[in-house]
């Protein structure tokens, strides 16, 4: 288990100290020094602007922010990459230009040795590598930051390959966790304007992510979940999962030697058919999303292989996906009403797939999405990209503050890019065409008289509920209120503000009433003749008038100052 700790004081550790200096010496180097300077922690970092020539600060400056940071991020090692891809699939921690700029990110770290992989496999199994395989390649077949993946033979002969976690990647991954949370928590307390990305939350749920991918029991059992769902489609393989030979830090998966699903010449050699390998594969993808709602959630070309027959293979099953019922009902909703220009339902049904701080201004929203529609669906439907489609219209949602979940992003992901291979071996290929039958199908089983009934049975029992649970739950509140084991608190809106103006006001009559005061009394002390004199003035009631000038010059200025007289 990855534990994370706040950081109280920096350098617990020699390690620490260390690590924590390397990553704001990059900060630095990638001209985020102001950053470092705000959060007060420049004392930690022993090096100067010599370090940047002025050649590459003026290259620096052309480049935006996010491409800084995502350079950044490819400097500071495995851990920060792997932030990036995660970040790169969370449309509600970050915006479109950091998740554009981070999916360019590339997970591809030097191999360790094979010593390590061999030492670790006898301590998962508790014997020898010897005893299990009968030959393990040494020579990597890929190298990432979090695992290592090697060919081998299994006695029986059964061929196979066998991921390994990189040796101490878990401490590692923990370090640089607690400096992450450190800096997320400066960010949040002094600089307002990223505090709005919730830099704490994001690296909690990057915590959460990479403990999830870092437990090669979760990858085991989504290939097991999609194999039995798929079990009695010919068109689709999924590997075996060696369960016997895996354990948490180790799997043995069946060896599939296919072709890429991107490798056009040499599916063109084994006379494989690209159309149908195209149609197979989006309705592999539509089946997982509509049918299951549990779905492949990174079908890149390096992870789909065409087998013989044009049979569709998948592999790596780190990064998967889920959606509810009701989210794919709304979602093809969303999707209908987009196909038909229609701007208001399309805003209504955007605002239930997100989520917001403050509800966004429908009227805008209206307009971006007319807009949106105006600019992408005037055209043959053949020819409208749905990948493209639902990358504007993310835009759309970001444009007006609100946040797509991440699952719902990573279906659209997945969208693009099963639809972008397809384009690729099929360049007539219509994704939205081989979306109707799926679309149909939803909206079939939501008209379903089964499904029906279930529904209005659920809301009789629902209602039933509320009504016999409301009455207790009111009594208890009551109770709670008269022994003041509970208390109300009321805010009012603009309330402070107007508190503000009711002080000014207040203060405003206060001064007038003192000068009021000073100027009378002063004339009583001048008539009065009261000691000491200055050419036959009172001094003391000279010093009144001046005080009473001054403070009623200063509450002028006050009041212009304001706008208001």
């Amino acid at each position: 288990m990855i534990s994370i700790r706040k950081i109280g004081v920096l350098g617990r550790t020699y390690r620490h100290l260390n690590r924590y200096r390397q990553i704001l010496g990059v900060l630095f180097k990638y001209g985020f020094g102001d950053l470092i300077e705000t959060l007060r922690i420049e004392q930690y970092i022993e090096i100067g602007l010599q370090m940047i020539s002025r050649k590459r600060r003026d290259r620096l400056e052309k480049l935006t922010r996010a491409e800084r940071i995502r350079m950044a991020l490819e400097e500071l090692g495995p851990t920060y990459i792997k932030l990036g891809q995660v970040l790169s699939t969370r449309p509600d921690l970050v915006t479109v230009d950091f998740i554009n700029e981070f999916s360019k990110l590339q997970d591809k770290v030097p191999a360790f040795g094979f010593d390590a992989f061999t030492k670790t496999i006898a301590s998962e199994m508790g014997r020898p590598h010897e005893l299990i395989f009968e030959t393990l390649d040494p020579q990597p077949l890929a190298s990432a930051s979090i695992g290592q993946v090697h060919r081998a033979r299994l006695h029986n002969g059964d061929e196979v390959v066998v991921k390994i976690e990189r040796p101490g990647i878990q401490r590692i991954v923990e370090v640089d966790l607690e400096i992450m949370l450190h800096l997320a928590t400066l960010i949040e307390r002094h600089i307002e304007e990223l505090s709005f990305h919730r830099p704490v939350k994001i690296v909690e749920e990057f915590a959460r992510t990479i403990e999830k991918e870092m437990d090669y029991t979760i990858e085991a059992a989504s290939m097991e979940r999609v194999a039995g769902q798929l079990l009695d489609d010919p068109t689709i393989y999924v590997p075996k999962v060696y369960r016997e030979h895996s354990s948490r830090r180790m799997l043995t998966i069946e060896f599939v030697d296919g072709i890429k699903a991107s490798d056009v010449a040499k599916i063109d050699q084994a006379g494989l058919d690209r159309r149908l390998i195209t149609e197979r594969g989006a309705d592999i993808l539509f089946k997982q999303i509509f049918t299951f709602g549990f779905f492949h959630a990174d079908p890149h070309p390096g992870n789909i292989f065409v087998l013989p027959d044009n049979i569709i293979c998948l592999i790596d099953f780190g990064m998967m996906g889920a959606v509810n019922r009701a989210t794919r009902e709304i979602f093809v909703t969303l999707m209908e009403s987009v196909i038909q220009h229609d701007e208001p339902r399309t805003a209504e049904v955007l605002l239930k797939l997100a989520q917001w701080d403050e509800e966004p201004d429908i009227t805008q929203l209206e307009k971006d999405v007319a807009d949106f529609i105006g600019r992408h669906l005037y055209k043959p439907l053949g020819d409208i990209e749905l990948g493209k489609l639902m990358q504007h219209l993310l835009e759309v949602a970001t444009k007006n503050r609100m946040r797509i979940a991440p699952d719902i992003f990573l279906m659209l992901k997945a969208l693009s890019q099963v639809e972008g291979i397809g384009r690729q071996l099929h360049p007539e290929f219509d994704m939205i065409a081989a979306a109707v039958p799926f679309i149909r199908q939803v909206k079939k089983a939501r008209l379903a008289p089964g499904r029906l009934m279930d529904d209005v049975t659920r809301l009789i029992e629902q209602s039933y509920t509320f009504i016999n649970d409301f009455p207790k739950d009111l009594l208890e509140i009551s109770h709670a209120l008269r022994y003041k084991k509970m208390s109300l608190t009321l805010v009012l809106k603009d309330m402070e503000k107007m508190l503000i103006t009711h002080d000014q006001i207040s203060n405003r009559i206060a001064f007038a009433i003192i000068i009021a005061a000073l100027i009378i009394g002063s004339a009583m002390i001048v008539i009065s003749n009261m000691p000491p004199l200055f050419y036959g003035i009172s001094v003391i009631g000279l010093a009144g008038f001046l005080t009473a000038g001054f403070l009623g010059i200063w509450l002028l200025v006050a009041i212009i100052k304001k706008g208001r007289l």
